[in-house]
């Protein structure tokens, strides 16, 4: 296993895939970093070189990824809940932020709710 943002990247799997494996790098951020570093898509982790593999590191440096991705989400919600808008109430009533209805769908978002205030 290859570490690269404090995450085990397979190494039987081809490099655009392998890559997602890192949040927030998705299909569409692993063809650009891969575009960037000039690397065909399907080759594979174990038959890249010490240098390609430390570009890729280098590249991955410059997103947002991981630990400090999931922080900033938190606290993007955070703030919505302390300012008290419909966003953030919704946030904290385990309820759908973005519209959906809920009469009939959003089971997985009532899921598992007992009692709410």
């Amino acid at each position: 296993m290859i570490r690269m943002a404090g995450v085990n990247i397979p190494k039987n799997k081809s490099i655009m895939i392998s890559l997602t494996y890192i949040y927030g790098i998705g299909i569409s951020l692993s063809k650009k970093i891969c575009n960037f570093i000039n690397v065909d898509y399907g080759i594979l982790v174990k038959d890249l070189d010490n240098k390609e593999l430390e570009l890729i590191r280098k590249e991955i440096l410059k997103y947002i990824v991981e630990g400090d991705l999931r922080r900033n989400i938190l606290l993007n919600i955070k703030r919505l809940s302390d300012i008290n808008c419909y966003r953030g109430l919704r946030h904290k009533k385990k309820l759908p932020v973005r519209g959906q209805r809920t009469k009939t769908n959003a089971k997985t978002c009532k899921k598992n709710r007992k009692y709410l205030k």
